[in-house]
Parts: structure tokens; C-alpha cells; sequence
């Protein structure tokens, strides 16, 4: 099907709905990556062609120009309604014309995946967000230095020696910590895992929390080490950027040295991969709109984004 081009903003904006998927970039809060997403949207559309400034509907009298030849009042049956005209209401599309919700929250040191529902897309992020589906994250370390918040931009607290540490060593204790996070999952559904209920429980899908205050991590594994950084791939639901710091220092200690994390980047949010994300230099109208029809072919591919049958674990006590 051929695709056809438009100039007009009211057919463009009728159409303008759906989930968007946009690059966000460190140190940005995601409420500027929103606010800027909206303002091009309504910059692009202020800039396509326009609906006429409406006509009255009654004569009304209009004041002339005041010469000879033309008298001072006089009726026009087909006037314009100046107070309609965008010299006097201003631009026709606003900001606050446009529905937007996050799907999920990134933290403002978190690059990566952010995925908006625009327009009728509203109703799809909140079916999504309610899925709660898997995050995948790469997550670097630095070893040697422990800051206060576990974050790059916090005081250093203390260091330590860390040339014992090894990639064997930290993907062995990536591997425990999985097997371990996973045992918790069937302990929390209060089911033995080497039963026979426990692999009927497995097999009906993945286990969720009950609610989203419990993060849950589904897998860690190592996938870079260059001394004194490494980078680990962390699959996880709820997390928050405190906690997956949280992790690496935890991790770092265990290891008998001290960490902090130094780059965290979501690099695929359920089937919404990085490499669909929309980067900031083409947060405007027309990339937006390309981004919104990839993003629809990917809700076709996988429905069950939208209509999941969810396994829950059972809210702690």
C-alpha cells in the first residue's frame, strides 16, 4: 500500500496516536524528554497547513477606514471572525492538546529505552505497564571506589584494592545471585522448587510480583570486563535505578572490594529494542510519526503485550 503524503495538521493530529519509543539520554529527567517530545509535535504541526479562521454567521458592522471614499461603518455578510484568526488565539496546537503517559520511569542517570503512549496510545502504555513485562539493562561497574549513593556523581566514600577480582570470579557470583533471586521467586508462591508444582508453575509462564513494589531480577550474567570496569546484563521487573546501583555494590563486597556504578542504560523494554529508539536529533514530527508506525508493527507481532496472561508471585507478608 502506497503510502500518500499530508500537509494538513488536523488530519495528521487525528491520526496521531500510539506507543513511542525514544532514546532517553543520561542526565536528562524524564519529564524534559516529554516536555520536548510534546513541544515538537506542536511545533511540526503549527508548521503544516492550517484550517481557515471561521466565517460569521451573522452580518456585523466593521469599522472602514475613515477616507472619502469609503464610510466609516459598513456591513460584510461573509466576514471573517478575527477572533478566530492565529494572530489572535495564537498557535492552533498546544502542548496540553496532546495526551502522554509514560509507560515506565527511568532514573535521571538511566539512558536508554522510554517508551511513551500518545493520544489513544494512553490506553495501550496502561496495559503494558500493567504486564509489568522484563527490563533488560547493561550496567557498568568501576572497581575500586564506593561512592554514597552508588551513583558517578556522588562523594567517594572509600576505596579498595580490586586487582584479586577476575571475570571468572564475578560471573560465577553473577550465576549464584540468579539462581538464588529465582529460588526466592517459588519461595514467595510458597512452593518447594524441586516439586512437581513448581515446574507446572514454571511452565505457565513468567512469574510476576503480585504488586510493583518488589523487584524482581531474572537473570544477571557478565558481558564485558576490562579492569577496573566490567558490564553486566541484568534482566529485571521494578527495578529502580537506586536498586540496580544497590546491586553492583552489593556485588562488589562480595568480591572483597568496593564498586560503584558508573553507566546504566536500558537496552530493550520487552520487545522494544534500542536500536528502534528514537534519538534526540530526530525528535521531531515526522520521525515521531515514523516511530509510532514501527511501534505498531511491533504490538501487532506480540498482542500479548497488551492482553497477558500473568503469572503473580504472592504479596509479602
Amino acid at each position: 500500500m502506497a503510502l500518500t503524503k499530508v500537509y494538513d495538521a488536523a488530519t495528521v493530529f487525528k491520526h496521531l496516536g500510539g506507543i513511542l519509543n525514544v532514546y532517553k539520554p543520561a542526565g536528562m529527567k524524564v519529564n524534559h524528554v516529554r516536555n520536548a517530545i510534546l513541544s515538537n509535535i506542536c511545533k511540526g504541526l503549527n508548521e503544516m497547513e492550517q484550517r481557515e479562521p471561521r466565517k460569521l454567521k451573522e452580518e456585523r458592522p466593521l469599522l472602514g477606514t475613515g477616507t472619502a471614499a469609503d464610510t466609516v461603518l459598513h456591513n460584510i455578510a461573509d466576514q471573517t471572525d478575527l477572533s478566530d484568526h492565529v494572530l489572535s488565539t495564537g498557535p492552533r496546537y498546544l502542548p496540553r492538546d496532546l495526551k502522554c503517559s509514560t509507560v515506565s520511569n527511568l532514573g535521571d542517570h538511566t539512558s536508554g529505552v522510554l517508551l511513551f503512549g500518545i493520544n489513544k496510545g494512553t490506553g495501550q502504555s496502561s496495559s503494558i505497564r500493567r504486564n509489568r513485562p522484563v527490563r533488560v539493562y547493561h550496567i557498568t561497574g568501576r572497581l575500586g571506589s564506593a561512592t554514597e549513593s552508588h551513583l558517578p556523581d556522588s562523594r567517594v566514600t572509600m576505596r579498595s584494592n580490586h586487582r584479586h577480582v577476575s571475570a571468572d570470579r564475578i560471573s560465577g557470583l553473577a550465576a549464584s545471585m540468579q539462581a538464588s533471586h529465582q529460588r526466592k521467586m517459588f519461595e514467595l508462591c510458597g512452593v518447594d522448587l524441586q516439586t512437581q508444582e513448581a515446574y507446572e508453575l514454571a511452565c505457565r509462564g513468567l512469574l510476576r510480583p503480585a504488586d510493583d513494589s518488589q523487584p524482581v531480577v531474572y537473570g544477571i550474567k557478565l558481558i564485558q570486563f576490562e579492569r577496573p570496569h566490567f558490564t553486566l546484563e541484568v534482566h529485571a521487573i521494578n527495578e529502580t535505578q537506586e536498586y540496580l546501583a544497590a546491586l553492583v555494590h552489593d556485588m562488589a563486597l562480595e568480591l572483597r572490594t568496593v564498586a560503584h556504578c558508573s553507566q546504566l542504560r536500558c537496552v530493550r523494554h520487552a520487545h522494544f529494542d534500542v536500536r528502534d529508539s528514537l534519538l534526540r536529533h530526530a525528535w521531531h514530527l515526522p520521525g515521531i510519526i515514523k516511530n509510532l508506525r514501527q511501534q505498531r508493527d511491533i504490538l501487532r507481532a506480540h498482542p500479548q503485550l497488551l492482553r497477558q496472561q500473568r503469572v503473580e508471585l504472592q504479596a509479602t507478608q
